[in-house]
């Protein structure tokens, strides 16, 4: 049952990081039975955990819906979650292993590689590159706990995040400010690193009011 209740969680969290499942879409309950083979026990089990992480909503008319934040809740887990990234970086500068350092570089070069061949092209591939550097970043800080507490909170941002590499000029910008963190880390300056991994992946006020209008 706990095996069937995992596997759910993980198909639900793939289909919302994959941008399959976004803020305020409703989750199949029937389709993800058929799809995985399961009774409902596991099922409202999974949403359960789900709900208990913030990733999803229960509704009385529509059941378990992907979380929607609201303006304010928004900026509001993105302060939160800038912080968590500016001390992953800060202690990746500290803690970083030479495994993690050749991971580090793989994933800067592919960002790079990507904005140099596709310029604005192929947002949703970039992102998936993005999601990789950030990744990397956060497992070489070494601490367990806050590579899950990153995991969660971006999970709730991921849609935003993902609309916001459509617009001109965030790609190679964003791969510039990846180089940017990557050299600070190997650098080991911890304080640096910190602040400009807080400040990369921050939006300002108008922004974040774009966003959420874009996937209204």
């Amino acid at each position: 049952m706990a095996g069937q209740t995992e596997t759910i969680v993980a198909s639900i969290l793939g289909d919302i990081e994959n941008g399959v499942l976004n803020p305020g879409n409703v989750i199949e309950e029937s389709a993800l039975i058929a799809r995985h083979d399961v009774s409902r026990t596991p099922l409202r089990e999974a949403l359960i955990q789900l709900e208990t992480a913030g990733l999803i909503e229960r509704t009385p008319r529509k059941g378990a819906v992907v979380f929607k934040p609201t303006l304010e809740q928004f900026l509001a887990i993105l302060e939160v979650h800038a912080k968590l990234e500016g001390q992953a970086a800060g202690l990746a500068a500290r803690r970083l292993s030479a495994r993690h350092a050749e991971a580090l570089e793989a994933a800067t070069q592919a960002c790079e590689a990507h904005a140099a061949e596709h310029g604005d092209e192929a947002p949703d591939v970039y992102y998936q590159r993005n999601l990789d550097f950030h990744r990397v970043v956060a497992e070489a800080a070494g601490n367990g706990y806050l590579l899950d507490m990153i995991k969660t909170n971006a999970r709730k941002l991921m849609a935003y995040y993902r609309a916001r590499y459509h617009y001109k000029g965030v790609i190679a910008t964003s791969a510039f400010e990846h180089r940017e963190i990557a050299e600070l880390i190997k650098g080991r300056d911890a304080v640096a690193a910190s602040a400009a991994m807080e400040k990369h992946v921050s939006f300002d006020h108008i922004t974040a009011m774009d966003l959420i209008a874009i996937l209204d």
